[in-house]
C-alpha cells in the first residue's frame, strides 16, 4: 500500500479579505446540493491566532458553501468582529493572546445568545464540557480530527437540529 500526500500552498491575496481564497475545482455542477444552498446563506466569523490556521479553515467552509464573513486574530478581536458583522455561526480557537477562546465565548453568549460558537482546538480534554456548556459554546471540536468534521458541525448547528445537544459534539 502506497501512501501519497499532497500539498496545495495558496499564498494570500493583498488586501482582498477572506473572499479572496480559492479551493481547486475539480468538477463543476450545475446543480447545487440541498445542503450547500443552506450553506450559502449562512454567514462564519473564523478565529484563531494562527494566520495560515485560518486560512485554511476559511477554504474549507467556503468549499462546503459558507461565507466567512469576517477574521479575528484573538479574542478581543473576535467580540468587535461578532458585534460589527453578526455572523451566523463563530469558529473559535481556545488558545489565543489577550483574550482566549474560553473568556471570549463567554463575552459573546451573553451579548450575542442566539449566535451559536464552535470551540476548534487542540486542547479540547483541558476545557471539559462543563465549562465549555458554561461559557456559552455548543460544540467542542479537536484540529485533529480534521475539518470535515468541522464543516459537518457548523451544517448541524445551523440547521438547528442540535439544539439539546450537549458541547462534545
Amino acid at each position: 500500500m502506497r501512501l501519497q500526500m499532497f500539498c496545495i500552498y495558496c499564498p494570500p491575496k493583498e488586501d482582498q479579505g477572506p473572499a479572496s481564497r480559492s479551493m481547486p475545482q475539480y468538477a463543476q455542477q450545475d446543480s447545487i446540493p440541498a445542503a450547500t444552498k443552506h450553506a450559502l446563506c449562512s454567514r462564519i466569523l473564523v478565529v484563531d491566532d494562527g494566520d495560515m490556521v485560518r486560512n485554511i479553515i476559511g477554504i474549507f467552509l467556503e468549499h462546503a458553501g459558507f461565507e466567512v464573513c469576517g477574521e479575528a486574530a484573538d479574542g478581543v478581536q473576535a467580540i468587535e468582529q461578532a458585534k460589527k458583522l453578526k455572523p451566523d455561526l463563530i469558529v473559535l480557537d481556545l488558545a489565543m493572546p489577550r483574550m482566549n477562546g474560553a473568556e471570549a465565548a463567554s463575552v459573546l453568549s451573553t451579548t450575542m445568545p442566539e449566535i451559536p460558537v464552535v470551540l476548534l482546538t487542540l486542547y479540547r480534554n483541558v476545557l471539559g464540557t462543563a465549562l465549555a456548556s458554561a461559557v456559552g459554546v455548543k460544540a467542542i471540536l479537536d484540529k485533529t480530527d480534521g475539518l470535515d468534521k468541522l464543516v459537518a458541525c457548523v451544517r448541524s448547528l445551523l440547521d438547528g437540529s442540535t439544539s439539546e445537544r450537549s458541547p462534545a459534539h
